[in-house]
């Protein structure tokens, strides 16, 4: 009996000929990320355990990336930072991208880079990883995020930890792992142009639940998948968490490969599962016949159709985040709003994830003019590259829900208080969903205003 595509890196990294669902086994870590909510957390731990003065396992290999709390006044979220920024110096860790426009100590409001190209800061941790070259086919990277498992779109095995892994494996380079078995999702046929992955994962958590691939490796594949750019591939790796997965995971192809290769000079092997592999089951969904979806408050598993939501109004959109921030994202919200040709009829948010799609806001154009110049001339407020409103955050923080109100947002979560007040009622949705929401202030399904495909594979 062969192996699935996860089996196998961890049977790799397990430095064993093949492991099966449920074994527990040691792997080697090739990567560790941390952020500024848990890193701080986690360094407590490793001094308490392995002692102040210890080298960390490998300085190449961990990551540290503020991103979360960085654009506010509040000192604890600046403390967080100014702990990050010691332990990188004193363990000479070389992968660090520091908000190098708050000096330590700092107080009061943090109001951010001056150009995005001219900063050591990036962003959010989930799109700053691959932008860098830090995710490569056949690898094991464990962050103390649980969206983590965005990595998996690049053909590795990567899953959120706690902060007491993440000092265990910052000391031994190490982490017992529990084998997940894999189910298989497979997205059939054409996806119309008025669909993004985010309709595709929503409907799918909709379909079997948020714990319908607990402790599960979801292996997404089939002509609608292997259609999506990069991003959008991240995109449906990213919410595996929000079905219980232990992770996510899209085998790599050439789209892959030249991707990677464009951000990384690193050697890395690449890993194919086998066909007589063993697997939990298989689900099956025919792309064409999605709707626009929309996940209703509380939860991300609360599905409806975009076009039967048509009543409800919103006070604000918000389009950003790991899973709705990349320049795809932006470029899809941006078609609709151009199209629409008026300002927004609710207030809208515009977050960038990291200083690189900022830069993209530029850089970027539909019908001739930049992303930027669109959402502006829209109405939308622009914030700096962050996590910004996504986990609510302090009081200040650009976008945050701080009464309550109706929100439809391209992040990834909706719980009760999760962008702030808990009487916040979120609603998930794609960019382009959120887009044509902003226009006409209630939830509306997008296909009025999309005429050709976004993030698909050129």
């Amino acid at each position: 009996m062969g192996m699935t595509i996860t089996e196998k890196i961890l049977a790799r990294h397990a430095g064993r000929s093949a492991v099966a669902a449920g074994e527990n086994v040691w792997v080697d870590v090739d990567v560790l990320m941390s952020n500024d909510v848990i890193a701080p957390q986690m360094i407590g731990i490793f001094e308490e355990h392995f002692g102040r003065d210890a080298r960390v396992w490998d300085a190449d290999k961990v990551v540290m990336i503020p991103d979360h709390y960085v654009f506010t006044a509040d000192g604890k979220a600046h403390r967080n930072i100014d702990i990050m920024r010691d332990f990188v110096a004193r363990k000479g860790i070389r992968h660090y991208y520091d908000a190098d426009f708050m000096p330590t100590g700092f107080e009061g409001m943090v109001t951010g880079y001056a150009d995005p190209a001219e900063t050591e800061y990036s962003g959010v941790c989930h799109v700053t990883l691959p932008e860098k070259g830090h995710t490569r086919p056949g690898e094991l990277l464990l962050g103390t995020d649980s969206h983590t498992c965005t990595h998996g779109a690049f053909g590795e095995f990567a899953a959120g930890i706690g902060s007491t892994d993440g000092a265990f494996v910052l000391g031994t380079g190490r982490l017992w792992l529990r084998v997940p078995a894999t189910r298989r999702f497979v997205f059939h046929g054409p996806l119309p142009p008025y669909l993004m992955a985010k309709d595709l994962i929503l409907h799918l958590i909709g379909e079997i639940g948020t714990d319908g691939a607990s402790y599960l490796a979801m292996e997404f594949t089939g002509q609608a998948v292997r259609a999506l750019n990069v991003e959008e591939r991240m995109t449906l790796c990213n919410m595996a968490v929000e079905a219980g997965a232990k992770n996510g995971i899209i085998a790599p192809d050439e789209v892959t490969l030249e991707w990677v290769s464009r951000r990384t000079g690193k050697p890395f092997e690449v890993v194919e599962g086998d066909k007589d592999a063993a697997v939990a089951g298989v689900t099956e969904v025919d792309a064409s016949r999605v709707p626009p979806t929309v996940a209703r408050p509380h939860s991300p598993g609360n599905r409806a159709a975009a076009a039967d939501l048509a009543e409800v109004k919103v006070d604000r959109v918000y389009i950003g985040s790991c899973t709705g921030g990349k320049t795809t994202d932006f470029q899809a919200a941006a078609t609709v709003l151009q199209r629409a040709g008026r300002p927004v009829a609710a207030e809208t948010f515009v977050v960038p994830a990291t200083t690189s799609v900022d830069a993209d806001l530029d850089r970027c154009q539909v019908a001739g003019k930049s992303l930027r110049h669109i959402f502006a001339e829209a109405g939308c407020k622009i914030g700096p590259a962050s996590c910004a409103a996504c986990l609510g955050g302090p009081g200040d923080t650009f976008g945050r829900a701080n009464e309550p109100m109706t929100v439809i947002s391209t992040t990834n979560r909706n719980f009760p208080g999760r962008m702030g007040h808990k009487q916040a009622r979120i609603y998930l949705s794609s960019p382009l969903t959120a887009a044509a929401s902003a226009v006409t202030g209630r939830i509306t399904d997008p296909r009025d205003y999309v005429d050709r495909p976004i993030g698909r594979v050129q």
